[in-house]
């Protein structure tokens, strides 16, 4: 039998198979390959009293991402704007009680008519809903320089308590916290189906890329 190679097959097959593998590879769903986080109701938050710790707070340099997609593909983006702290005692994130603030209109895509779409009624609805937040409800650590975060995450007017892994490191004075997990869009009322033809997925990654250094 003679094996099948590129030489054998012809041009038209060729293409069509290329075009197949495309296809599929921009199908995959990114958040996929990311934990998905717990989801409950939102839960009332106590701001930690502990008279020990440290506030750091955000840097400029921080950045919360995400990545949605659809049958077709997906597109990237993320907010320029955003405000929080954290603290630290003993080479240690602790506490709860703490708040990232967002500036919705900060939204940006790789994209300019997807931008503009987020920020309508039928996704954020940020004339609206101008700010989203988290506020951290409990922090338990998993293992060194690892942690199990859970606060209340509001967007679009809807809050809920979620829970997602993250790392976290402190060198030469400054702490970068890193998390990467997947949230489902409408359970925050965000349920735009997208065209007929190219459907939107439940699923959002989101990237938390945070430093933060000792307030002044």
């Amino acid at each position: 039998m003679t094996p099948i190679t590129n030489k054998t097959l012809p041009t038209k097959t060729l293409i069509l198979l290329s075009a197949a593998s495309l296809l599929l590879a921009s199908c995959d769903n990114p958040a996929d390959k990311a934990t998905k986080a717990g989801v409950k109701d939102a839960v009332e938050v106590t701001a930690s009293k502990a008279t020990q710790g440290v506030k750091y707070v955000l840097l400029p340099s921080s950045e919360l991402l995400f990545v949605g997609s659809k049958v077709t593909g997906s597109h990237k983006g993320g907010f320029k704007t955003f405000s929080g702290s954290f603290t630290v005692a003993d080479h240690a994130l602790v506490g709860s009680g703490q708040k990232i603030v967002i500036d919705m209109n900060s939204l940006f895509t790789d994209t300019e008519k997807l931008t503009g779409h987020l920020k309508s009624p039928d996704f954020f609805n940020v004339e609206k809903n101008p700010q989203a937040s988290f506020e951290l409800s409990s922090l338990k650590s998993a293992a060194e320089g690892q942690y199990e975060v859970a606060g209340n995450l509001t967007i679009n007017g809807a809050t809920k308590n979620i829970t997602f892994p993250a790392t976290a490191s402190l060198t030469e004075g400054k702490a970068q916290v890193h998390a990467k997990f997947s949230i489902n869009r409408k359970d925050f009322g965000i349920v735009y189906a997208g065209m007929a033809d190219d459907l939107i997925r439940d699923e959002v990654l989101l990237e938390l890329k945070l430093e933060a250094a000792p307030e002044a």
